[in-house]
């Protein structure tokens, strides 16, 4: 059990000095004294059932980071206390909040969890009120408020979404409208047909003609030109239509270049032609292959829309991993990408206000994590370095194994940095640097649960003038979530 506690020892430590001769002896009567050997005393995350005061010795108490247990303090003084200080707060579950070891024979005074909660709660219950109100309201607060951010997130993830899919479906909606009127005037072809006004043998002509177009325009996509090899090309074009009596010949050259003819293609058209004894004419001719190139591009333009609103889409799907497991196995770089992608799109990338600069380490393994998380955890910290920078500069991105069980990832910017004295704050819940009613304070926060508490990675800023590192780090295997009981 240990050793019997007297009132003159406890009123010799600071945390006790206070406390009338019947407080004490309450203490004595509940506690004992205790005589630890070199080792642990508790560890973190076990059930919360002593408190400790130290009397003599040493402590070290650790808390787990990526895997590992770091030392946050290390004391002789008399006095402190450790273990199950928060008992008293009612309705909550009481853990172990650290680690705490002794490195030498130590002695201390060891009240059981219970009884230190009822005398709290009885002899200074302003004080447990108050003290409940800072703790249970503040983490009211942080699930409130973390609600909040969420609802952010979708509202930027909405807003930025909608943005991006403005063009595409702008596009689809010219390409549809032109499409519409190309196919207008194709009728007045087929009306042309119908009145006898090009033989079999012409009309034999203008659908082959038709066909190979089609698959020209199909290979244009892949044919690459230079803004001035185009306009040579148009150029061409446009003195080749001009000579053989073309109307607007000059209007023509940039669609059929769009195609990929050239005049070759085009002496290939006035040979096939000239070889038959027919109604066509090369200028009909012409005209025929104009709608048709017309409405292949359009309807390129339309595929390209529509895969462009798909790709968006699917971008949006990775990034909230909504159609998948909360906690599965994801390649860091594709949850990266498709926060960029999704959320930044119209900000990041090349010729985008904030270069994009990836450095990455492409054999790093998957994870087993919770991506959606993640993900949350990139967007708020990407956000803060935009406006770090007021939207301008440089964003480098850079992955890499820390060690053998551990995956470093790192969001730098060239922004002003973030100072000195307030660089240990800006994980505490409701700090922000940002205008009264910009922010909540809570998105470092966020963040800081994510990868401390629910992956059991770290998460640490380096800052100076220029460079600005946000450093995550992730165990390859984060734990899973906790089954619940039938």
């Amino acid at each position: 059990m240990g050793e019997k506690c007297l009132p003159d020892e406890l009123r010799t430590l600071f945390l006790f000095e206070a406390l009338d001769d019947d407080q004490l002896a309450t203490l004595c009567a509940n506690g004992h004294i205790a005589t630890f050997e070199p080792g642990p005393i508790h560890t973190e995350g076990d059930p919360a059932t002593c408190f400790y005061v130290l009397i003599e010795g040493e402590l070290v108490m650790s808390k787990r980071s990526g895997g590992v247990d770091i030392e946050t303090n290390r004391t002789s003084q008399r006095g402190v206390y450790c273990g199950a200080w928060s008992a008293y707060i009612p309705g909550e579950e009481h853990v172990y909040q650290a680690s705490v070891r002794v490195t030498r024979p130590s002695k201390f005074f060891v009240l059981d969890a219970n009884a230190f909660a009822e005398f709290m709660q009885k002899e200074f219950p302003m004080a447990v009120h108050l003290l409940e109100g800072h703790m249970v309201g503040g983490l009211r607060q942080r699930q409130i408020l973390g609600q909040r951010e969420k609802l952010l997130a979708l509202g930027q993830l909405s807003a930025g979404l909608t943005h991006q899919l403005n063009n595409p479906a702008g596009a689809t909606a010219r390409a549809v409208a032109d499409l519409r009127e190309g196919v207008g005037k194709m009728r007045h072809k087929l009306a042309m047909l119908a009145d006898g006004k090009f033989t079999p043998a012409a009309l034999k002509v203008l659908v082959s003609i038709q066909d190979e177009v089609a698959e020209q325009v199909a290979k244009s996509k892949s044919q690459e030109l230079t803004a001035l090899e185009t306009s040579d090309r148009e150029d061409q074009i446009g003195d080749w239509l001009d000579e053989h009596g073309i109307a607007s010949a000059w209007d023509y050259a940039p669609t059929f270049v769009e195609a990929g003819l050239d005049v070759d293609w085009l002496e290939r058209v006035e040979a096939s032609i000239d070889d038959i004894d027919c109604s066509a004419t090369l200028p009909g001719a012409i005209g025929w292959l104009k709608y048709t190139i017309d409405t292949e591009l359009l309807m390129n333009q339309i595929a390209e829309a529509s895969k462009r609103i798909s790709a968006l889409l699917a971008g949006a799907k990775q990034y909230s991993q909504m159609d998948r497991a909360e906690y599965q196995s994801a390649n860091v770089h594709e949850l990266l990408f498709s926060t960029i992608k999704t959320i930044f799109g119209d900000k990041l990338g090349k010729d985008k206000p904030v270069a994009l600069h990836w450095e990455k380490d492409t054999s790093l393994p998957e994870l087993l994590c919770y991506p959606g998380d993640l993900n949350q955890v990139w967007t708020n910290i990407i956000d803060n370095a935009i406006q770090a920078m007021n939207g301008h500069g440089n964003l480098t991105i850079r992955t890499m194994r820390e060690n053998e069980t551990t995956v470093r990832v790192e969001i730098c910017d060239d922004g002003p940095g973030i100072p000195e004295d307030i660089q240990e704050r800006i994980f505490t819940p409701f700090f922000t640097t940002k205008p009264f009613g910009e922010g909540t304070g809570l998105g470092l926060d966020l963040a800081w649960r994510i990868v401390v508490e629910k992956h059991h990675g770290n998460l640490s800023v380096q800052s100076q003038p220029g460079d600005t590192r946000f450093i995550v780090c992730l165990p390859l295997e984060a734990p899973a979530p906790q089954q619940a009981s039938a």
